[in-house]
């Protein structure tokens, strides 16, 4: 999966497998994430790429219940 141009390692970008972000240590998508990404996607286009990201997600995280990555990984599009 590519990253968006905004999200690079030098910026608020995933630390695989803990995904983490690389800039803050918060979880990804952290805040200035979030807001790179949707400045740099329409709608559509953003809900995918962070679909593909919580599905690799979930390969690499411990067990999580799924409420949860969803909040953390989908429902901030909205």
């Amino acid at each position: 999966m590519a990253q968006p141009a905004t999200v690079t390692a030098t910026a608020h970008a995933p630390h695989k497998p803990s995904w983490d972000c690389l800039a803050c240590g918060r979880p990804w998508p952290c805040d200035p994430a979030r807001e790179a990404l949707a400045a740099d996607m329409d709608f559509v286009r953003l809900a995918c790429f962070m679909w593909d990201a919580l599905e690799e997600a979930v390969r690499d995280l411990p067990p999580t219940p799924a409420t949860e990555l969803f909040q953390r990984f989908l429902t901030w599009i909205l």
